[in-house]
């Protein structure tokens, strides 16, 4: 399968600051790829480089087979861009702005059928200014889709909306590619993209320095998973050390911690409660996720 986003060495300096430091990934046509790192860590730079918005001083981009930077206008066609930050005239109506980014395209889908698939049919007519920021948000991801594209990117598409609203959004981006279209998307939020990607790549310093299915990611890590439960009216805790699986047993007043491996060690630790006959209750699992997988690649401290 030939990939749709082919990136080899890409090198991008600003004065002596190395933003994107030999980076190199394809993506595979209908994909949902995700880049996440740090503030600063160089996702931007990168997804720019792709959408030829800026040019990487040295290394290979190919998008769809084509140079984004030489051959910009027939990429352009075949690409849809959700900018980290954009703004529209505020008396713009919703319609407007469809209709005229239509017209920069040699294809375009109407208007009126963009705005019913994002369920703003009721907001054609309403100023840019009027909307809220889900419909704004909405809004832009109406005009990255405008012309068809086969390849579509989001850069941050979620910040600063409500849950509610971010999970709408996941919907969409999961309709936009069963649609046929492959979607790369930059994230802060570690929950979509574990939720919303095919594979991941966790970028720091302007390198990867993982890449993977979130599963592939998570297992990788080698983290322990942890069971708590209660066991009441003063019974004895079993001995659960030599369950296969556990590493590790805590006991806090009725309070139990069983930490461990393995992909049974609940079901495990759960069988051999059963069958010491030991009740227990507010059982709780904890297992680790993609959260865990960034901080320990990337570390705790806070960066601008």
């Amino acid at each position: 399968m030939t990939a749709v986003i082919e990136v080899a060495d890409l090198i991008k300096t600003y004065g002596t600051t190395r933003a994107v430091d030999g980076v190199s990934f394809d993506v595979q046509p209908g994909e949902i790829f995700g880049m996440v790192g740090p503030n600063g860590a160089g996702k931007t730079t990168t997804i720019e480089c792709l959408e030829g918005l800026r040019r990487g001083d040295s290394g290979r981009v190919r998008i769809l087979g084509l140079d984004p930077i030489a051959q910009r206008e027939a990429v352009a066609e075949r690409i849809g861009i959700q900018l980290q930050e954009s703004s529209l005239p505020a008396r713009l109506k919703a319609g407007e702005a469809l209709a005229l980014f239509g017209a920069f395209y040699h294809q375009a889908l109407p208007p009126a059928e963009l705005l019913e698939r994002l369920g703003l049919s009721e907001k054609s007519g309403a100023a840019v200014a009027k909307l809220s920021g889900g419909q704004r948000q909405r809004l832009f991801i109406a005009l990255a889709l405008v012309n068809r594209p086969e390849i579509v990117f989001f850069d941050e598409l979620t910040t600063g909306l409500d849950p509610q609203a971010r999970r709408a959004m996941w919907d969409l981006v999961r309709e936009i590619r069963s649609q046929g279209a492959t979607v790369f998307l930059t994230t802060h939020y570690m929950e979509e993209a574990e939720r919303l990607c095919d594979r991941v790549a966790i970028l720091d310093h302007g390198q990867i320095v993982a890449l993977d299915t979130p599963d592939g990611l998570i297992r990788s890590l080698g983290v322990e998973n942890r069971l708590t439960f209660t066991v009441p009216d003063g019974r004895s805790v079993p001995d659960l050390a030599g369950v296969a699986g556990v590493e590790r047993v805590e006991v806090n007043g009725e309070r139990v911690l069983v930490s461990g491996r393995g992909r049974r060690f609940t079901s495990t630790v759960v069988g051999a409660l059963e069958e010491a006959e030991v009740p227990f209750l507010d059982l709780r699992t904890e297992q680790p996720n993609l959260e865990d997988v960034f901080l320990a690649l990337t570390g705790r401290q806070m960066r601008e």
